[in-house]
């Protein structure tokens, strides 16, 4: 339990009393999260694990429409997450991203991703796709937006289909391997490193 400036007690929240807020705030859409500015309640023992797994109490949270719900408060505010509702807001742990991209569908030109929790995407300018390679193994870890400030990681075997679908384009001078959607080109590695 913590206090405010002017004395008052703030309970840290819990997943049921989570919950119990995100359901009152479900709409049609999105909850509009970016616009509440609640009090920081503490940190909440709740983690995204890398393979999207959610835990709570170091126990994974097995019912999905549960997680569904945690997924639609989720905010990002720099580098840390935050589940929040209109009156509290926690930090949890994001091991990687909050979400992982499972699949994908070719819709014209367009690709189409879905996440663990159900959303949907079309990469684009405004859903681009990154690929960060790790420093030492050269490993790459596939990105794409999906809402706000929030990146779902490519899985593996979606990742494998993009390589089999992916073309070589010019970016700013240099060749590069890459997929497009909506009309923009996502660089993944440098041409020259496919024969390598």
């Amino acid at each position: 339990m913590a206090k405010t400036m002017s004395g008052q007690k703030i309970v840290t929240p819990t997943a049921e009393s989570l919950a119990a807020s995100a359901m009152e705030v479900q709409g049609k859409g999105l909850p509009p999260v970016e616009k509440w500015n609640p009090p920081f309640c503490g940190n909440i023992d709740m983690r995204i694990a890398r393979d999207g797994t959610w835990f709570y109490m170091g126990t994974p949270i097995g019912r999905a429409p549960l997680v569904r719900l945690f997924s639609t408060i989720i905010r990002r505010d720099g580098d840390d997450y935050f589940l929040v509702t209109p009156v509290e807001k926690v930090g949890i742990t994001v091991d990687d991203a909050p979400f992982v991209a499972i699949d994908f569908n070719q819709r014209g030109a367009d690709l189409v991703f879905e996440t663990n929790v159900g959303d949907t995407v079309v990469a684009g300018p405004d859903a681009p796709i990154r690929v960060v390679r790790d420093a030492k193994s050269g490993e790459p870890s596939p990105y794409v937006l999906v809402r706000r400030n929030l990146e779902a990681l490519i899985d593996r075997k979606s990742f494998y289909r993009l390589v089999d679908i992916g073309e070589i384009a010019d970016v700013d001078g240099a060749d590069w391997f890459g997929v497009r959607s909506q009309g923009a080109f996502f660089p993944i590695i440098p041409a020259a490193e496919l024969d390598a």
